[in-house]
């Protein structure tokens, strides 16, 4: 029997669900929540049994990996029960987390023991003092700690996240390449995005991927073999060193003809992109059965555009990253 994979009319073929549970967040990063979190509806988040059946349908439909995201998913008191509720999905091959780290170090042994697959971490400055200038918070030492810990208790996949800005973190390229020397992670610089709330921001700090690209071909750095499921990361490894170092270039030419991911938010909106104007309310859909979810999929999935408007300035429906989780 053909497995049903979720496909466009692209021909693009989804195997990856970044589902959001909460758009709090605890941390005030300067291109994101300056001003920090504001509720801004009323709406409830998903529960357990929206969530289990969310992870379902989409495992009906070939999805092998869910990355559980915010605003801040460890505000979340239930996280491992979201987390061991979708570990035990049929299917569903492997569960990845992105926080801030504002507290992972106290939580992490809990989500490995409940399926914990994979941890994407941020550190936008390997300097105290800037990493508080960009994020509101003196925690850099409990990120660095979890990426230790997470090594520690045998996360095969950890990755740390470094979003690009030409008056924060731009001299700070040869310290974030000599971090990954010595550890088996992978550093991924990201171009800092246009949402609907950070124009000014984006016009003054936005850098392309591609000057950091130049850079380490010319240290000999190399392309590495993209993994199955894997993120937009073009990542790049180097003889000399055990970790890898990945760019994602939301502006560069074809970025979304890779397309693999979808996005179901905290409220359970489906996003078809990051940048889309509009989304798809699975809760209208809901109570139905799985299969019945899964065939809905397979027909909101038909109107996938070709690409994102970044290029354009149309950021969509997106006023700012923490709605989604990028």
């Amino acid at each position: 029997m053909t497995e049903t994979i979720l496909t466009d009319t692209y021909q693009r073929r989804f195997t990856y669900l970044r589902l959001s549970i909460t758009d709090a967040c605890n941390f005030r990063c300067n291109y994101c929540l300056p001003e920090g979190y504001r509720c801004e509806s009323r709406e409830p988040y998903l529960s357990l049994a929206e969530i289990r059946q969310i992870s379902t349908a989409f495992a009906l439909n070939g999805t092998k990996k869910i990355r559980i995201t915010g605003g801040e998913p460890t505000l979340r008191k239930d996280l491992p029960e979201i987390i061991s509720l979708c570990s035990n999905t049929p299917g569903i091959e492997n569960i990845a987390l992105t926080s801030n780290g504002y507290r992972i170090t106290k939580l992490l042994p809990t989500l490995v023991n409940a399926g914990l697959t994979a941890i994407n971490l941020s550190a936008d400055s390997l300097q105290p003092e800037q990493f508080q200038l960009i994020t509101g918070h003196n925690k850099l030492r409990e990120v660095l700690s979890g990426i230790e810990l997470a090594l520690s208790l045998g996360i095969k996949t950890v990755k740390l996240n470094v979003v690009l800005l030409k008056q924060y973190n731009a001299k700070e390229l040869t310290s974030f390449i000599a971090f990954v020397k010595h550890l088996p992670i992978s550093l991924r610089f990201i171009e800092l995005m246009r949402t609907g709330d950070n124009a000014v921001f984006f016009d003054q700090q936005h850098i392309s991927g591609r000057t950091i690209q130049d850079t380490l071909e010319q240290q000999g750095w190399q392309p590495a073999v993209r993994a199955p499921h894997a993120g937009p990361a073009v990542e790049f490894s180097h003889p000399d060193y055990q970790g890898r170092i990945g760019l994602i270039m939301p502006y560069s030419r074809n970025f979304c003809t890779t397309c693999n991911r979808l996005r179901v938010s905290s409220q359970g909106n489906l996003h078809l992109c990051l940048f889309a104007e509009e989304h798809k309310r699975l809760r209208d859909l809901m109570p139905c059965s799985d299969d019945e979810l899964a065939n809905h999929l397979k027909q909101l999935i038909l109107s996938k555009r070709a690409s994102h408007d970044l290029h354009q300035n149309n950021s969509g429906s997106t006023k700012h990253l923490a709605m989604l989780g990028g």
